[in-house]
């Protein structure tokens, strides 16, 4: 049977060597630019016939000809890039555990716009800005740095590399990504090129597409003809209640005005429609790529902006309109375009229903002749990345996914791939023309950063030695807000390479991937992460997503694979809250979470402690090390939530757990031990040496801004209590009032727990007798003239003092503690031999509790059978259950 000349290999020709000098490249020489090339595809060719080759985790879906093709080795392969360990070698420094390195977590709230040309130079779905990213750079950067991203999108982690490579950093940059639209994006922005001959080559297919396509842009306007700038597309739909054909443009826009009408009225009946009450109405057309006959909902244009000398004008299609276009339909298609079915997925079939299907359905003839022909040119061009580039930042705008809006292009609906019922179509030649404008800010500079780039899973980073990479920054996908490869697919259909999904980290139903297989997908990408990263030394991970769970999973994710979470911060510059470092509320904004690989020392230390209190306080004085010591802004320092003790306590709990040692000290103990051990101020601990600075830079504010509180659980009251009365302390009936407002979002499964229960298990009440606590004493006496220098036991300051509530000094908390866990293993052991399946209200601190005694006993079945009880999204939302969970599945060799 013969080739569909459409499904032939869009890479056929093969672009032209530019003459060049003699060109260095992994320590070899080369006559050329062009024998550097021809040498590593050789290279690489033979390691494509090694079939173990193609088994690398999220190896692409594509021909051995077209990965060659796309492909610039050693600098940048479409498939995982054999010469990374040649990079890291040649460029990276081997890990020497004698030389000293010492960075405090970047504690900064950062911002940086979206409107900066190299940032616009292409349209790739999710970015953060390049100068967002120098920053972090700058402050983790010493000497010769090898900086990895293994979720590098389009590349903004190398541009901020290259925009900021000095004598003082020296950066050198490897760039991985599953999607292989995502690493040839990256590899245009990240390689030199000759501006002369991408212009030269930019005007010669300028030429050659004119030449070929303007005739279907004509508009006649009296002696002289226009160019069409665009035509606004509108679908057709049937009256709910005629069935009256209705163009969607003549009954939602208003003809005066052009603005979207609140409401619409069937033109036939008079009937009042909604668009959700409409039926899309559907014509048949023979699809010559197909060869059969498919069903699309019908479309007209209804509108033509256009140009005429040197103005616009605008105007409703006429015949002559009407015939320009049906030429440009009768015309045969004049190069191959892509016509591949849209794949299984969330968003890659959302447009099955009206009839689009596949890849060159999203396009209309003109726009694909138009397209067509530029491919052909650029195949042939000697400047082909650089002219691939810019035609692969046109695909989108030149498809039915741009959405009209009066006065405004609104572009494409972010992350989907909705094709809205009002939409542009662009003149291609005008497209192509603007496309060098874009693309000017990356062609032409000269790249001095060395850079490896590869197409692959960062599940699968075997290629990179360990010990081997000086940091790491990473925007990693979150949950299921974003499924790329659903949305890389039409751009990746033109490259003839796509993204293997297998071990795409997402929350998906088509792929059958939840949270669960989200989380154990991010583990292993962060596994390798640690292994890479040197010790001691920092990764930087951005969140967005507003779902509890997905914090907690890539909480546990990075805890799991052997990291340690020292700071969280914003990348807008707003206030965080304790909701949001917590995860006891959704995350409403992105974040910095800068964590750390702890070094070897600790590491060999803890083995020999492990179990011991020693290895506890040889952990904090580490963790504490890493800390931010002083954090300030607008005149207010900012409380460090990871100096707090509550945070101390969890994340030396989680060192422990992660590496199956029991846990040797109470929170009690634990709280005790850090007032005897470290200096304390505005309820944060500091190192010794730290402390001075923390002084020092304190008085150069006028207050400590505290963190805010939402009351939501158990955990959260006893917090906010403490704060309400570590500085004032309060009478029950003073403390109610403001308890009641604070409770309103309590989570309906926590348990309620009366202020007199909540007060009773966890502060301490003077009950007039004896000497008044020095923690109300001190209160009292600053706060009431008439009451200072009396001694403790003065009757007047007994009576103002009594039945005030005040925070335990932590060496008199033991007994409360106990008290407190007695009644919460109580409760846990009612959950433990309940015969429900799920507990509807519970208390969460119990259950905490019980996995923690069950940890230390390695009860670990007691474990995973309460946990199997917890409603499953409280579960997943909690970082300290999941931890408690994971591990105790783990350990016992369970699934989930």
């Amino acid at each position: 049977m013969a080739k569909n000349p459409y499904e032939q290999s869009i890479f056929d020709i093969q672009p032209a060597a530019k003459p060049q000098g003699p060109v260095e490249c992994l320590g070899m020489t080369f006559d050329n630019d062009q024998k550097r090339r021809d040498y590593f595809l050789d290279k690489l060719r033979e390691k494509l016939k090694n079939p173990e080759f193609r088994k690398i985790e999220g190896f692409p879906i594509g021909s051995d000809e077209d990965i060659l093709a796309l492909s610039d080795p050693p600098y940048y392969t479409a498939c995982p890039n054999p010469f990374i360990a040649d990079f890291i070698r040649h460029y990276g420094t081997p890990y020497d555990p004698s030389k000293p390195y010492s960075r405090e977590p970047f504690a900064a709230d950062t911002s940086a716009g979206k409107f900066d040309p190299v940032y616009r130079s292409h349209s790739y779905h999710t970015k953060v800005p390049y100068i967002a990213i120098q920053e972090y750079l700058k402050h983790y950067a010493e000497g010769a740095t090898c900086v990895l991203d293994g979720f590098s999108g389009s590349g903004m982690t190398g541009i901020a590399a290259r925009k900021l490579h000095t004598s003082k950093h020296s950066l050198n940059v490897v760039l991985t990504d599953l999607s292989p639209e995502a690493t040839f994006i990256s590899s245009r922005m990240m390689s030199p090129t000759d501006s002369a001959v991408a212009q030269k080559e930019h005007q010669r297919i300028k030429n050659v597409l004119k030449e070929k396509t303007s005739r279907f842009y004509d508009v006649p306007d009296g002696r002289t003809n226009g160019q069409v700038n665009y035509t606004v597309w509108s679908d057709v739909f049937l009256c709910p209640e005629c069935s009256a054909e209705l163009v969607f443009w003549d009954i939602a826009v208003e003809p005066d005005t052009g603005e979207m009408r609140d409401t619409q009225t069937c033109s036939q009946c008079g009937a009042n429609i909604s668009k959700r009450s409409l039926t899309p109405s559907f014509e048949t057309y023979f699809d010559e790529f197909l060869r059969q006959s498919v069903r699309r909902v019908k479309e007209v244009p209804v509108l033509i902006n256009y140009t005429v000398g040197s103005g616009r004008k605008v105007r409703t299609p006429q015949a002559d309109d009407l015939e320009v276009l049906h030429r440009s339909a009768m015309m045969p298609m004049p190069f191959p375009v892509p016509t591949d079915r849209m794949p299984e997925g969330d968003e890659a079939r959302r447009n099955d229903p009206t009839g689009l299907t596949h890849v060159h359905h999203f396009y209309t003839r003109r726009m694909l002749i138009g397209l067509s022909l530029i491919w052909h040119e650029v195949r042939e061009s000697c400047a082909f990345y650089d002219m691939a580039f810019m035609l692969s930042r046109m695909l989108p705008r030149a498809s039915r996914l741009h959405k009209w809006k009066k006065g405004q292009t609104t572009g494409i609906t972010t992350g989907t791939l909705y094709v809205p019922s009002l939409r542009y179509e662009y003149n291609v030649n005008k497209m192509w023309e603007e496309s060098i404008s874009y693309a000017q800010p990356i062609i032409g500079e000269k790249s001095t950063v060395p850079f490896v780039i590869s197409t692959q899973s960062a599940t699968g980073l075997d290629c990179i030695p360990s010990d081997s990479i000086d940091y790491i920054f990473t925007d990693p996908p979150f949950g299921g807000n974003l499924n790329y490869s659903d949305l890389n697919f039409i751009w990746e259909s033109w490259l003839r390479v796509w993204t293997n999904n297998a071990t795409e980290a997402v929350v998906s139903r088509v792929q059958g991937k939840g949270l669960y297989e989200y989380s154990s997908l991010m583990s292993k990408c962060l596994t390798h992460y640690c292994r890479v990263l040197k010790p001691g030394r920092w990764l930087t991970m951005v969140f967005h997503n507003s779902q509890n769970a997905v914090w907690a999973a890539i909480q546990e994710a990075l805890f799991s694979s052997g990291f340690i979470i020292a700071d969280v911060r914003t990348l807008d510059k707003k206030q965080k809250s304790f909701k949001q470092i917590q995860g006891a509320g959704a995350v409403k904004q992105d974040l910095i979470i800068s964590a750390y690989k702890p070094n070897g020392g600790l590491e060999d230390r803890f083995r020999l402690e492990a179990g011991k209190e020693d290895g506890v306080w040889d952990f904090v004085r580490i963790h504490l090390k890493q800390l931010p010591i002083f954090v300030s802004k607008d005149g207010q320092a900012e409380v460090i939530a990871e100096r707090q003790n509550y945070l101390l306590f969890d994340r030396m709990v989680a060192f422990h757990v992660q590496r199956g040692v029991t846990v040797p000290l109470s929170a009690t103990e634990f709280y005790a031990g850090l007032v005897q051990r470290f200096s304390e101020r505005d309820g944060m601990y500091f190192l010794a040496d730290q402390v001075a600075e923390y002084d020092k830079k304190r008085m150069t504010v006028r207050e400590v801004l505290q963190l805010q509180l939402f009351v939501t659980d158990e955990s959260s009251a006893i917090q906010w209590l403490k704060q309400q009365i570590i500085k004032k302390p309060q009478t029950f009936q003073e403390l109610h009032p403001q308890f009641l407002k604070e409770i309103g979002g309590w989570q309906k499964y926590e348990k309620p727990l009366e202020l007199s229960e909540l007060l009773e298990q966890n502060f301490l009440r003077y009950d007039g007798k004896g000497e008044v606590p020095n923690q109300i004493h001190s209160y009292l006496s600053t706060n009431f003239k008439e009451l200072r220098n009396l001694p403790k036991d003065d009757e007047t300051l007994r009576t103002k003092a009594k039945d005030r509530w005040y925070v335990p000094d932590p060496n008199k908390a033991g007994d409360l503690e106990k008290l407190r866990e007695r009644s919460l293993l109580k409760e846990f052991d009612d959950y433990r031999t309940s015969s429900q399946k799920r507990l509807k209200v519970f208390r969460l601190e119990a259950v905490r509790a019980g996995f923690k005694k069950a940890w230390q006993e390695r009860d670990y079945a007691t474990i995973i059978t309460v946990a199997r009880k917890v409603p499953e999204n409280i579960l997943q939302e909690d970082p300290k259950l999941l931890m408690w969970y994971d591990q105790a599945l783990t350990r016992s060799g369970e699934d989930a």
